[in-house]
């Protein structure tokens, strides 16, 4: 059996908040294969996006390790952990936000390409064409303002952004949840078709099991910081076993037990 591409093995992380101490994670194991995409759900403050951070080196655990390619993330700095970072990207519920508004779409894709050094400054143009391409973009929106395209736009122009170092792992934190539900089902559609061509790895976050359902191979349920319960998409979605779990259906009608 091949070796799972992400492992975390017992990762935890407590904040301060109100003079309290909250877990984010709370001795958190998981894996993910090369190729599928393990859904990350639970309601709000449940430790989704912390262990998405742990994930993506944006935050340090208290203690665990984060495994991916064989490479102890945890345990890199620097350099080495520089020429990881490309192989996993990363993208959030509101791109707006990590992007410089005033930058335009061709700006946003030349970034990664110039950071990375995938690209000298003649060969850009010709990738970040393939890039829109890739996630059907027009080429007339290059040299748009971030701030002058619609959401939906934005969120493919942050996908191409994240397939611009070719990576084997994207984490997607609530990626569609800002969308309506005609722009989730695009997007949705095109991570999967992405997911086939370029035998993509996804972790997918979010609150809601509906979407997460519709993309996951695996799912992992958490609650204050925990997994509560992990399986197969269909298995958990038919037949949750946790409290947690059961409360996310019975909150989706079209996914309540009969």
């Amino acid at each position: 059996m091949n070796a799972p591409l992400l492992l975390c093995q017992n990762l935890s992380k407590t904040y301060r908040s109100g003079g309290r101490e909250v877990k984010g994670a709370d001795d958190v194991s998981l894996s993910l294969s090369a190729g599928e995409t393990l859904g990350l759900v639970g309601p709000s403050g449940s430790g989704k996006s912390t262990l998405a951070r742990l994930v993506m080196r944006l935050a340090e655990p208290d203690a665990g390790k984060v495994i991916f390619a064989g490479h102890d993330l945890t345990a890199l700095k620097g350099k080495a952990l520089r020429g990881l970072r490309k192989r996993i990207q990363m993208v959030f519920q509101d791109p707006s936000a990590a992007f410089n508004p005033r930058a335009s779409v061709g700006d946003v894709l030349a970034d990664p390409l110039r950071i990375h050094r995938l690209a000298s400054r003649k060969e850009r143009p010709h990738q970040i064409a393939e890039l829109l391409e890739s996630v059907g973009l027009a080429q007339n929106l290059v040299t748009r303002p971030i701030h002058a395209i619609s959401g939906g736009q934005r969120q493919r122009v942050a996908i191409a952004r994240a397939l611009a170092t070719k990576p084997e792992l994207i984490v997607l934190d609530e990626a569609v949840s800002a969308l309506d539900v005609t722009m989730r089902g695009q997007i949705l559609d095109l991570l999967v078709s992405l997911q086939q061509t370029h035998n993509l790895a996804y972790l997918f976050v979010s609150h809601d099991l509906a979407v997460v359902r519709a993309l996951s191979h695996h799912i992992a349920i958490m609650d204050h910081g925990c997994i509560v319960e992990e399986g197969a998409a269909s298995s958990v979605v038919i037949n949750p076993q946790s409290q947690t779990g059961r409360a996310l259906v019975a909150s989706v009608p079209r996914l309540q037990i009969k």
